[in-house]
Parts: C-alpha cells; structure tokens; sequence
C-alpha cells in the first residue's frame, strides 16, 4: 500500500462513512488525534452530508504521521492511518502569527506585511464573477481579503446568494441546525483558491446586515456554527478569523459574553492557533483587544493618526481595516478620493500599523468591488501596491514609530524605521527642505524622494542641515533632539516621503 504524501503546511484529508440518520450535525461527535513521535494534535472533525465525516490536518512538521479517530458513533470510531508530510511547496512559508509583538510573519520567520482589501459577499455572486475577482486579485498585490460567509444585504447588494449557508426544511424555510455542506464546499474552495495566490483569507464569521435570518440564530446555534465552521477550514494555512464586521451592531442580541465564547470555542477548535480578532462599527466601540484571545486589533477608523495611540493602548498589531473607502457613493465612508486613501495608508503604516483597501464606486449593475468583487476600478490599487514592493525590498522586524514627541514635527508627519532602514512621510506637508529624522552622524547613505502617488523613486539632494528650527511661534530654537548631520531638498510639494538606507 502507497502511503499518502503531502507538502508541509497543505492539507490532508480523511473521510468516512458513517451514520445519516436523525441530525448527524447534532447527534454525532468525531474527532482525530495526529501524533509526531511524542507530539499529539485533537483535530474536530466534520460532518459533509450525505453519510461522509471527514476530518482535516496541516501538518507542520515534515516526518510521518499517524492519526486515529475517536467518535459516538461505532462506524466512526477506531479508524487509524498514517501518511508522511514532505518538504512545502515553493513560495508557501505557512500561516501567518503575530511576530516582534506589533507585526506579522509567516511560519517560517519570513515577514508578512498586510495589504488587505475587502470584498465582503464575492463568494456568494455568480460564479462567473467569482472567477473574475480571482483574476483581478491575480493582478493586483493584496495579500489578504475580507470577507463573510453570510450573504449580505445592503444597498448595492441586494441579490439573492449562491446558495444558502443552512438546509431548507420541508416548508422552505432555513433550518439552522442543518448547515449547508454545499454552502460551506464552495466557500472553503474559495479561501483555497486565495491560498495558491498568496492571499489571506480573513473570514468574517458574523454581520448585521442580514434578511434570512442568519442573525437571529439561537446562542447554541451560533456557538455549534462557530465550531462547524473552525473544523472545516482550520487546516487551511491561509485562513484568519473576524469574529464579526461591527459586533457592536449585534450587541442586541449577542452580548459581550457570547463574543467571548465565539473566541473560545475557536480556541477549543483550531489547533494551528490561527489570527483572531473583531470589528467595531461605531469608531467609539473598539472590543477589548487586550484580551488574551485576541491575536490583533482590528478597528475601522478614518483617524489615521491615532494608529500609534492604538499600537500603546492594546500592545498588539494594529490593522485599521476600514479608514473610509475610496469611491463616490453618497455615504461619506465609501467616497474618499484615491489620493486620500493612498495617503492614509502610508500615515497608517509609518506610525506603527496596517490599513485595509475598498472600492466603492458607483455601478449599473451594483458590482462594487467592496461588497461583490469583479474588477477594480480606482486608483489607490496601484499605489498601495507600490507601497507593498517598497516596504518588502528591506522588510525585516516591522515599522518602528520614531517617537511620539508632542512637539513639532512628530505630531503632525509620520516616520519609522525597519532596522537600519528610516522612511519619513510627509503628508499633506510640502516643505522644500527636511532634516528632522534624518541621521545624525556623517555616513555613506543612499537617500531617496518617494512620490507616493507617481511611484517614483529618485536619489535626493543631500545639502547641509539648517542649524535652527523654527517653532510654531515662529522663534528660532536649537530642536530638543540631536541635529541631523545633513538635510535633503525636496520640491516642495504634498505626498512625499523619504527614504534612507546605510549604503551596502
């Protein structure tokens, strides 16, 4: 008999026949143990419908592995095999955890910069759509992608889904103690078909905007829904958990206590410890993040300049996922320019965070690219990319803030450091001279002027430093930190930024 083989960080899968009677999704428990020499993993298995059970593992480890099943149920119980784990794929470094405690990293130490957009219901559009959000995202550089299992019902997305997330009993209506196999095969082939591009798939568990009755499911069916949920698509490398876009919507009817136990059984459930958080709606209504279940913050906010207040405040990596939309609908959060997005990433990342992209443009056929995916008809697309491939060229522990000094110039632009590596941007600001962040002893350093907008990067003029700055009230005052030992021209105009690097 050939014994299976697989890559390190895929996934391997086991199915089994067994009862169909009755609710299986309620009546039967089944569950694997996966061993490594002294090392043992509890998977939670699943029922797919039809009298099939599976049960699915990511091994992390290459070397052989065995695995035997534990069940309720007679058929089900006792079933061992084993299969070996080899070398992973090219390009494939893992799933991503917190590292350097404000950041990401793959698996394998290489860092995970986020670049994430937002395409809430694409899984649940007509599949020819589907396929064409796959080949834009193919085009793009997002790296990580928002989005829900429910449906969604909101202006500009009003249709009727794909399919339904729960059966249908005999009178039509959703029984919500009998999930949908076929829902939950599509979209998990979704979030695998994000994972050959390279995408994280950060799956919203919860929303408000719903008509099929998703929201009013009974506390024991969400938490049996949650757990279905995480024993399906746990073993995807690719995969972190939102549990909600705007929980404090749901407050109502969901409270503080049963989103704590969303994260528990999460816990209870996913053995590869994937990233966990949850959106606010209100910008007022942060959750506690500063739990310990919590991998990440997660926050909408269009105050971009908090985001260091935010990075203090709760100790974790901060993902500001929604700091408005670029787009032309009449609500203000969906009709920010390109270049105010742009903008806002960059002031968002050089003080310490991570910002989320959407496109909310107006369109004859609903199709905004925020809600149902297609293709992207904005700006910012290019330049968020742009971005990404210049951050990544010295991508090392993260970005540092530097300092948070109330006096000018800390408050007003944005500078941090990656290593031996200092960005400055300058925002809104246009001056035709800048010392302040630059270095302050003599060296080889190659200096550079980003546009962020045109995506150009040229060598700066370096001239000498002024020795004075003024002050807001306009007195000259030697600066409270150490002079820069040189300053750099720029041709005074918005949206810069500056790069220096030690020359290699």
């Amino acid at each position: 008999m050939t014994k299976t083989t697989i890559a390190k960080w895929d996934v391997f899968e086991a199915a089994f026949n067994g009862p169909s009677s009755g609710n299986p999704f309620i009546d039967v428990d089944f569950e694997a143990v996966f061993s490594q020499k002294s090392r043992t993993v509890r998977v939670p298995g699943f029922y797919d419908g039809e009298g099939i059970y599976k049960v699915r593992f990511m091994p992390d480890n290459e070397g052989e592995w065995h695995y035997a099943t534990r069940s309720s149920a007679t058929e089900l119980d006792g079933h061992s095999g084993v299969f070996a784990a080899g070398p992973a794929q090219p390009d494939v470094h893992g799933p991503v955890h917190v590292a350097n405690r404000f950041h990401f990293a793959y698996a394998d130490g290489t860092p995970y910069l986020a670049f994430g957009t937002t395409c809430y219901a694409w899984t649940h559009q007509p599949l020819d759509l589907q396929a064409q959000t796959l080949d834009t995202l193919k085009q793009a550089r997002f790296n990580k992608l928002r989005m829900g299992v429910f449906p969604k019902d909101y202006p500009f997305n009003i249709n009727e889904p794909l399919h339904d997330v729960y059966e249908r009993d005999a009178e039509g209506e959703l029984d919500f103690d009998r999930p949908n196999p076929e829902s939950f095969r599509h979209f998990e082939n979704q979030v695998k078909a994000l994972g050959a591009l390279g995408i994280e798939a950060d799956i919203i568990i919860f929303h408000p905007y719903d008509r099929w009755g998703y929201c009013d499911m009974s506390a024991e069916q969400d938490f049996r829904y949650v757990a279905y949920l995480t024993a399906r698509l746990a073993a995807y490398r690719n995969v972190w958990w939102s549990l909600a876009n705007e929980y404090d919507f749901l407050l109502d009817t969901k409270p503080m206590a049963q989103w704590d136990r969303y994260f528990q059984i999460i816990e209870e459930n996913d053995p590869y410890h994937h990233l966990k958080s949850i959106h606010n709606g209100d910008v007022n209504a942060n959750y506690d993040h500063r739990r310990p279940w919590v991998s990440h913050v997660c926050i909408q906010n269009w105050d971009v300049k908090r985001t260091q207040e935010w990075r203090e405040a709760y100790g974790k990596p901060v993902v500001n996922d929604e700091p408005e939309y670029e787009g032309n609908i009449m609500l203000s959060w969906g009709n920010i320019s390109a270049q105010e997005l742009v903008h806002r990433y960059w002031i968002t990342l050089l003080r310490g965070g991570y910002a989320g992209h959407g496109e909310t443009f107006m369109h004859p056929q609903d199709i905004l690219w925020w809600a149902k995916g297609g293709t992207l008809q904005g700006e910012a697309w290019q330049r968020i990319g742009f971005l990404r491939d210049l951050l990544e060229q010295d991508a090392k522990e993260g970005l540092t803030p530097i300092g948070r000094e109330a006096n000018w110039p800390w408050s007003r632009v944005s500078g941090a450091t990656d290593g031996d590596v200092t960005y400055i941007y300058l925002g809104e600001h246009q001056p035709v001279i800048w010392a302040p962040g630059l270095p302050v002893e003599a060296g080889d350093y190659d200096v550079d002027i980003i546009d962020t907008w045109e995506m150009t990067v040229t060598p700066a003029k370096i001239v000498d430093a002024p020795a004075n700055h003024p002050t807001r009230h306009g007195a000259m005052l030697r600066p409270r930190r150490p002079d820069a030992a040189f300053a750099v021209e720029l041709p005074g105009k918005p949206h810069l930024a500056i790069r220096v690097r030690p020359r290699r």
